[in-house]
């Protein structure tokens, strides 16, 4: 038994959609008749179908309708046009089709969150920058991806600039836009598990975008410091992404080489980043120098929680006298690695404040010698 234009009574009652029953469905002239899906749609709504079916059934219909939306990379190999004809009429009358169909699908999505995919909403986005939809209908998509931007993934986030204006070759203004509604919605404050999740899709992100020569430094720098500092656990994420910067950048000053390694706490980088940013030339001499740091107290501390649990199980503790405890030989190693760290640090010290001193004494020499050549120039006494 049919109903509600085609759909399947059961369906329609149960609030249940097997593939099969979509399939068979939307094989019908349904597929290019919109207003004839929009009626079925607010049918099956008035039944009191659930807002993720619901979803489901307008991301099946979507993608069946435009081929962009599917997520299959190779259905985007096809003909340019609607009837492969690539004249700059068919091109424009198919570009002003997507423009209408995106604006409409936009006005039919469920308002309830997670009720369509973060991954499909970003498909939708990218093929509504293209076809340049209105500033209302992009402004409602782009609040709809914020709020769950934590379900999407790296691939449908790298969205091209379509914009004339831009010079990057990513949407780097759109992904700031949504990490900041992200950050300022209300569902954040209530876990840290959506925002870990968002802190780690932004470094992949701007790893990616940060071999750009045209990404200028304020941008990279906002997008980073979007996320507070609680939402990384670790920072080799964000390293990696500073690191391919500078690489990409070799001609930032040390003022702006600084203000990236800001982003930064030493504290929170592993082992292995922290080694290979102790050897890193692309940093400032006093970013290396507080990894060297940071990695001392780590070594100090689990020293003391090492020694303080020995000492907490030796005889002594309970009032009884026992033998002195012999120092073994990995403490031993352990305090010699760190007098040597110590010994360390302070010669990278002494060389920082000479290297500073000397860059200094040769601009003030290289000043005067501008002074002295306009003064010979001129015969001034």
């Amino acid at each position: 038994m049919q109903n509600l234009g085609g759909l399947p009574e059961s369906v329609a009652l149960s609030g249940k959609l097997t593939s099969f029953a979509a399939e068979c469905w939307f094989n019908d002239a349904c597929v290019s008749d919109t207003d004839y899906f929009i009626k079925i749609l607010s049918g099956l709504q008035g039944k009191g179908v659930r807002p993720d079916l619901i979803g489901s059934i307008i991301a099946h219909y979507a993608s069946k309708r435009l081929p962009d939306l599917s997520g299959d990379r190779a259905a985007l190999t096809g003909p340019v046009g609607p009837t492969g004809d690539d004249s700059p009429e068919s091109l424009t009358a198919s570009w002003v089709k997507k423009k209408l169909f995106i604006e409409t699908l936009i006005g039919i999505l469920p308002p309830e969150k997670d009720s369509i995919p973060c991954n499909f909403l970003l498909r939708v986005l990218r093929v509504a920058n293209m076809a340049g939809v209105g500033p209302a209908f992009r402004s409602d998509l782009e609040s709809r991806v914020s709020r769950q931007l934590d379900g999407a993934t790296l691939e449908e986030l790298m969205i091209p600039s379509f914009s004339h204006t831009s010079t990057t070759l990513l949407d780097f203004e759109l992904v700031v836009r949504l990490v900041n509604g992200f950050v300022n919605s209300e569902d954040v404050s209530r876990g840290g598990a959506a925002l870990m999740k968002v802190a780690k899709l932004v470094d992949l992100y701007l790893a990616e975008a940060a071999v750009d020569s045209n990404l200028g430094l304020t941008e990279f720098v906002d997008l980073a410091g979007a996320l507070p500092s609680h939402a990384r656990s670790t920072d080799d994420g964000i390293y990696r992404a500073i690191d391919t910067y500078l690489k990409a950048h070799p001609g930032l000053t040390k003022q702006e080489r600084k203000r990236v390694w800001g982003l930064i706490e030493s504290r929170k980088l592993s082992a292995e980043a922290s080694h290979h940013a102790a050897q890193n030339e692309r940093l400032p001499v006093r970013a290396v120098i507080q990894v060297l740091l940071s990695e001392q107290n780590k070594i100090v501390k689990n020293i003391d929680w090492s020694g303080s649990l020995i000492g907490a199980r030796s005889p002594g503790m309970f009032g009884l006298d026992g033998p002195a405890r012999c120092v073994s030989k990995r403490e031993t190693i352990a305090q010699m690695e760190i007098k040597r760290l110590k010994e360390d640090v302070l010669v990278l010290q002494c060389q920082c404040m000479n290297m500073e001193k000397q860059i200094e004494k040769l601009l003030e020499k290289k000043k005067k010698g501008y002074i002295f050549s306009w003064k010979k120039l001129w015969n001034i006494k």
